[in-house]
């Protein structure tokens, strides 16, 4: 599922404090780079199923292993995992409204911090 016209696509910003703001919301990069992008999830373990809420990004300025680089984030994603297969991140997918309303709320806080520091 995308989360369209979040706004959060229309953003550019310092590496370090994108890495700063996203990991207060839970939305962790760990090993989810290369010198060209990165990517944050966040997981959420229901009932229904694990499901990752994933904010992604590319390198428009520097690269992502020097850790001095400008993001461009792009449309927020959110998926389902299957074991064994992965997350699935697809429009037939079937998300609980409760989760949606909480990704779009962090998404929301997200953005109304990366904002302060965009270029």
């Amino acid at each position: 599922m995308k989360f369209e016209n979040t706004g959060i696509e229309s953003l550019k910003a310092d590496l370090t404090r994108l890495d700063e703001v996203m990991d207060e919301y839970g939305l962790v990069r760990a090993d989810q780079w290369d010198y060209e992008r990165v990517s944050y999830d966040r997981k959420f373990e229901m009932k229904e199923g694990t499901f990752y809420l994933r904010v992604q990004g590319y390198a428009v300025e520097g690269d992502v292993g020097s850790r001095h680089a400008i993001i461009q984030l792009i449309t927020p994603i959110l998926g389902k995992h299957y074991y064994p297969h992965g997350v699935e991140y697809g429009e037939g997918e079937n998300f609980p409204n409760s989760l949606v309303k909480q990704c779009e709320k962090i998404l929301d806080q997200v953005k109304s911090e990366v904002e302060q520091f965009a270029l």
